[in-house]
């Protein structure tokens, strides 16, 4: 895989910066947010860099399932420990509830997919 663009790179760190503590995005929200709808791995590829020794709150990334992805990196008792300090629960299966937890910038053209209740 090739390294993202800068570009792409600062726009996902920026909207990192921004996810507030107790909330989660997940790396195919952060990549349609950062102007790139599809790109979640090259998203999960940036964060990977944040790991050692940075400020940002990368732990706040998520999959699209509501779990923690990094177990296979080593890292995934470290992330659900820090998301777990800010509130955030899993159930016994490892999944968060993305419905209650996800977070949307007010900002955003994009909002969270409608629920079947919106549909209604």
């Amino acid at each position: 895989m090739t390294a993202p663009e800068s570009g792409f790179r600062d726009r996902v760190l920026a909207l990192v910066a921004r996810i507030p503590a107790g909330r989660v995005m997940t790396y195919g929200q952060l990549a349609l947010l950062a102007g790139q709808p599809g790109a979640a791995r090259q998203a999960g590829f940036v964060l990977n860099s944040l790991m050692n020794g940075s400020a940002l709150p990368w732990q706040r990334v998520i999959n699209a399932q509501g779990r923690v992805s990094t177990h296979k990196l080593g890292f995934g008792a470290l992330q659900e420990g820090l998301l777990r300090a800010e509130g955030v629960t899993f159930d016994d299966s490892g999944r968060c509830d993305l419905a209650r937890l996800q977070w949307w910038p007010e900002d955003s053209p994009h909002g969270p997919p409608p629920t079947l209740l919106d549909q209604a």
